[in-house]
């Protein structure tokens, strides 16, 4: 299955192993919590969405990669101590509390979650010495003499034998305890997340024209030649960084992430040629309905892969202003959440206490909430980026409300909504900017392409865009739906992938 129906699966396991009975009890006992063992090509994402779901499911997560492990940081280190058997004293070998079991009672200290996810990468890795302690992990959830504790669900994942030569096959004994998983790469699950993350549109455009360099690993004379899921989003990251930054992207550089000369070579090519349509077409201008009939005419009769090029470029802005604006929605949300909080408590304490008291106290409560989650790992880098907005905001109303002695409730209520209302308004005009720029989109495609099968992509993509998704949802945009129904329910769709590729050739 593919990456996105192994984390579905994962959180579904969870949600079962956490389920109780009236009296408090596991529904499912420890004994039968089948571990989950992820296995599938490195780079797919299987460590990855382990932060995701304890994320999403607000539980801990403690994660290992057991191969730079020792036995006796597994399984403790042994000691000698009396026991009376029979009235007669013996000494006994016993062993100090496994790292590993005693990484989860500190987290469950440190973060009150006293449920979470165990997860042990590359489990079928492991060391000769190490490989019996494994298979007992699997089979009895336990590392030496100490249990996993109650609440927590195993998790581990592993490289196929032909991408790892020091793999080791599990026997049916243990097989026959886990709930295996066998992932695989799947270029349309990505893409989707892809969109979601900001992958650069290069990355995103090329492997759209090259799907079969997504996931590629070979074993030759000269060693493994790869590229992976993995490689092409730290590509991305770098490239968006050396971009600002104004550093040139070769070949070179690109080989350090995509260890694959023929496709190193050939996305060089590409970004290269990326750039200069980026520059030749001025998308943004597109989008700001300045466009000639030359331009249209000369993107109409480019080769394929350039029009695909331009059609990238034309979704990625677009993706990059969306973005901005579900950001700035969700902003406005959480903020508008903790004014509310502000105005009931101060409504509940009445005379008692000032506007900036209560503001301060709104600050410092949302602030404690934020040092929380990120002490628990439970907040993204989006989400934790979203709480020193929001808190930032609230410490500007307050020094507003300080500059302008407004220590009245009702006084610095009414204040706090001109305020907020700025913010709001923002949000307003992010929509409609963002619907002029869609609507300008459309214009271009229609005046370059018509409705050929270059608008089936462009529909296509903004389909499976998960901002543009969420933006058509408070935008309505008439072509848009016009073009759905006519491009693809009539199964336009069908068969364009081969289309694609037989006109690249």
């Amino acid at each position: 299955m593919n990456i996105k129906r192994a984390k579905e699966e994962i959180k579904n396991s969870i949600e079962a192993y956490l389920l109780k009975d009236e009296f408090g009890a596991y529904a499912i006992p420890s004994i039968r919590q089948r571990p989950v063992l992820l296995i599938g090509p490195p780079g797919v994402g299987k460590t990855q969405i382990m932060e995701q779901v304890a994320r999403e499911c607000e539980i801990g997560l403690v994660s290992y990669t057991i191969t730079h492990h020792t036995r006796q940081s597994a399984v403790g280190l042994p000691f000698i101590s009396k026991k009376s058997y029979g009235g007669k004293e013996y000494s006994v070998t016993e062993y100090t509390m496994s790292e590993i079991v005693a990484s989860i009672y500190n987290k469950i200290e440190s973060t009150g979650l006293k449920e979470g996810i165990l997860f042990i990468d590359e489990i079928n890795c492991v060391s000769e010495t190490l490989a019996p302690t494994m298979l007992q992990f699997l089979q009895c959830k336990t590392f030496g003499n100490h249990k996993i504790p109650e609440g927590w669900m195993i998790v581990a994942a592993g490289n196929p034998p032909e991408f790892n030569k020091s793999v080791r096959e599990f026997d049916i004994v243990t097989l026959d305890r886990i709930k295996l998983i066998q992932v695989e790469a799947d270029l349309g699950v990505w893409r989707e997340y892809a969109y979601q993350e900001s992958i650069h549109p290069a990355v995103i455009s090329y492997l759209d024209v090259k799907p079969q360099y997504f996931c590629q690993i070979e074993t030759t004379v000269d060693g493994k030649l790869f590229a992976t899921p993995r490689g092409w989003e730290d590509l991305s990251t770098l490239i968006q960084v050396y971009e600002k930054i104004q550093k040139p992207v070769d070949r070179d550089v690109i080989f350090q992430y995509i260890q694959h000369p023929t496709i190193a070579k050939d996305f060089a090519n590409y970004l290269e040629l990326y750039y200069k349509y980026e520059n030749e077409y001025q998308v943004e201008e597109i989008l700001r309905g300045k466009f000639s009939e030359d331009l249209c005419d000369k993107v109409g009769r480019a080769p394929f892969d350039e029009k695909l090029s331009v059609i990238g470029l034309l979704l990625s802005k677009l993706s990059n202003r969306f973005k901005e604006t579900l950001e700035q929605e969700t902003f406005v949300t959480v903020l508008m959440e903790q004014l509310k909080w502000f105005k009931e408590h101060g409504d509940q304490a009445g005379e008692k206490v000032s506007a900036t008291s209560c503001m301060g106290d709104a600050v410092t409560a949302l602030s404690m909430e934020r040092r929380r989650k990120k002490e628990a790992d439970l907040l993204s880098r989006r989400e934790d980026y979203r709480y020193r907005k929001v808190i930032r905001k609230m410490e500007e109303y307050l020094q507003i409300l300080k500059g302008e002695h407004l220590e009245d409730l009702n006084a610095a209520w009414e204040r706090i909504k001109e305020l907020f209302a700025a913010e709001s308004g923002g949000y307003e005009a992010m929509i409609e900017e963002g619907g002029a720029m869609l609507e300008h989109g459309f214009d271009f495609m229609e005046a370059a392409f018509g409705d050929g099968q270059e608008m089936v992509i462009y529909i296509t993509n903004l389909n499976t865009s998960f901002y543009s998704v969420r933006f058509l949802q408070e935008y309505e945009c008439e072509r848009y739906y016009q073009y759905n129904k006519k491009l693809l329910f009539e199964d336009r769709e069908g068969g364009l992938k081969e289309r694609i590729q037989a006109a690249l050739q």
